[in-house]
């Protein structure tokens, strides 16, 4: 009997995104140390001298509604993506030395309060 496990899920469709835009896949980056007073354009604004910005989103506090002075932006392209990183990693912004790299895939956790 074959079985599927939701890694093999992953894997699959992660090659099929990247066929269809032709084997080039814009990258993920994480943005921490972020000043609480960041939002998704002010972000977007911080990336976009670097190249084309698919997505940028700072992460909110669901109690607090504040920034948690993390989050991520999506490039249009992997030499993008590196341009930033090599940029903007380590660069003082409002008074803080950000941190830039590339984002890891989200991993799945049990348990908590969403999973009723």
């Amino acid at each position: 009997m074959f079985r599927v496990f939701p890694e093999s899920l992953r894997i699959l469709q992660v090659f099929l995104v990247y066929r269809f835009y032709g084997g080039t896949m814009g990258k993920k980056l994480y943005v921490g140390n972020l000043t609480y007073a960041q939002n998704d354009d002010t972000l977007a604004a911080m990336f976009s001298e670097f190249g084309t910005v698919e997505s940028a989103k700072v992460i909110i506090d669901r109690q607090t509604h504040r920034s948690k002075g993390f989050g991520f932006v999506e490039m249009a392209t992997d030499e993008d993506a590196q341009k930033a990183i090599e940029q903007l990693d380590g660069t003082d912004i409002d008074g803080r030395s950000v941190k830039v790299n590339e984002a890891k895939p989200q991993v799945r956790r049990d348990g908590g309060w969403g999973d009723r």
